[in-house]
């Protein structure tokens, strides 16, 4: 089973910002373990663009789609045996990175 996993940041309070380290670490324990499909970082909320094209014609927005204190930093895609797998290692994650985790089902 694959579970999308993202990481859920606070700019009001944010998470530490020297765990590359750390992460990378876990990243590579990932690897070896072959739970790991995919993973990204994403750059600030500043940077992105909303595209809506529901109606006649498409409209740009600059900025992130919802206005929130919490916003998606980065993701993972884990392919794991069971949900518990990949609760674990979120729980792991979450220590890891220093951000909140969720976890979905993936594909």
């Amino acid at each position: 089973m694959q579970y999308l996993v993202s990481v859920i940041d606070d700019k009001v309070n944010p998470g530490s910002t020297d765990r590359q380290p750390a992460i990378s670490e876990f990243n590579d324990r990932l690897i070896a373990d072959g739970y790991w499909v995919f993973a990204g970082g994403l750059a600030d909320t500043e940077s992105a663009t909303v595209i809506d094209n529901r109606g006649g014609q498409a409209v740009f927005s600059d900025g992130p789609f919802v206005e929130s204190k919490e916003y998606l930093a980065g993701v993972w895609v884990w392919e794991t045996p069971d949900l518990d797998v990949a609760l674990k290692l979120a729980a792991e994650a979450s220590k890891v990175c220093d951000r909140k985790i969720e976890v979905r089902p993936f594909g």
